[in-house]
């Protein structure tokens, strides 16, 4: 049996998508008028970013600050799951490592995650996109 969910939807980017391909094509959602965010990138070529930004630099994203691979990094990585005793030591095991352009992102893969701009700086990705968070009360 299917399940009818909106949650699931935005997960996997039944919202629409893009396809960028070569040095500095890009996807910028960052406008206070944006109304979508990348929720999953598929490398279609092996692929290197000049930007990939998490959304809203991951802070108050519904479920405490949230943060995804990405070239604004490093990102501590909430290890207890935003409970009442979180880790925010930063210690070096624990955090994301910010990538740059001497990352190659095999052609095959799919980042998950939440961003509001990537820029290529090589390759080529589909770019899959949701609705921006309804609690920002958007205009």
């Amino acid at each position: 049996m299917g399940q009818n969910s909106t949650e699931v939807a935005y997960g996997f980017g039944q919202f629409g998508s893009t396809y960028l391909t070569g040095d500095g094509a890009k996807l910028l959602l960052t406008a206070s008028t944006a109304k979508y965010y990348v929720c999953a990138i598929s490398c279609t070529e092996d692929t290197t970013f000049q930007a990939l930004e998490v959304l809203d630099g991951g802070v108050d994203l519904g479920m405490g600050d949230t943060y995804f691979v990405a070239t604004d990094g490093p990102h501590p990585l909430d290890t207890a799951w935003n409970a009442a005793a979180a880790d925010t030591t930063a210690e070096t095991n624990e955090d994301s490592d910010q990538i740059t352009t001497a990352h190659v992102f095999p052609k095959g893969i799919t980042l998950y995650g939440m961003w509001d701009n990537v820029e290529l700086n090589s390759g080529a990705v589909v770019c899959y996109v949701a609705p921006r968070p309804d609690y920002r009360n958007r205009a």
